[in-house]
């Protein structure tokens, strides 16, 4: 992963139209540490989240993301981070394999079928399997997802209630793959109030909703 991807972000703060979400959010998450997000319902993770990857501008405060002393470009984020969140889209009509490799041209990635298959197997799907996405379980879809966020080897990983749906067994996985991910130099961003989630990170940030 390289020098890996810090991120920091200070006195961050959003609001629509008269309504304040949160405000006043500073942290920094270190290449190989893990960052947990957590609050009540409505108090603004996956906002801040969102944020954070850059998907969202925020209404006051910054976020740098930096490798060593350089910053990386905003325009350049996408390309380092991997998401994980419920908002992400699946081709339903899709299979698994087909799934992947539409997202992998997306991202221009060179990765043959081999490639793709390795990526299913190590979260737990069987690249043989045929059926449209549309008739898998959610747990199985939430399993897809990761597999896509894994696929271009991310140097930041955000997370949002990635264990939502995944039986004891995939927790158990996923847990840790995240583990080995950070281990490794990777950066992560967990929402959640998944309490044993919750244990992952050293570092925390707690939304007051």
């Amino acid at each position: 992963m390289g020098d890996g991807i810090r991120i920091e972000f200070s006195e961050v703060g959003k609001r629509y139209d008269e309504r304040v979400i949160f405000r006043g959010i500073s942290g920094t998450v270190k290449p190989g540490s893990i960052l947990v997000l957590t609050g009540p319902n409505g108090s603004g993770k996956s906002t801040l989240v969102s944020i954070l990857c850059g998907l969202l501008r925020p209404t006051r405060g910054t976020v740098k993301y930096l490798v060593g002393d350089d910053e990386v470009e905003r325009w350049e984020w996408r390309f380092h981070l991997g998401i994980v969140a419920p908002a992400m889209a699946l081709y339903e009509e899709l299979t698994a394999h087909e799934n992947l490799r539409f997202f992998a041209r997306v991202r221009d990635l060179k990765m043959d079928d081999d490639d793709l298959n390795q990526i299913l197997e190590t979260v737990g799907l069987d690249p043989r399997r045929t059926t449209p996405v549309v008739g898998f379980s959610t747990g199985m879809q939430q399993r897809l997802k990761i597999a896509q966020a894994m696929l271009h080897e991310p140097e930041v990983l955000f997370l949002d209630e990635p264990g939502a749906n995944l039986d004891p067994g995939g927790q158990d996985w996923f847990e840790g793959w995240v583990a080995a991910y950070a281990a490794a130099g990777g950066t992560v961003v967990l929402a959640t109030n998944d309490r044993r989630e919750m244990q992952w990170g050293m570092n925390r940030v707690e939304l007051a909703g």
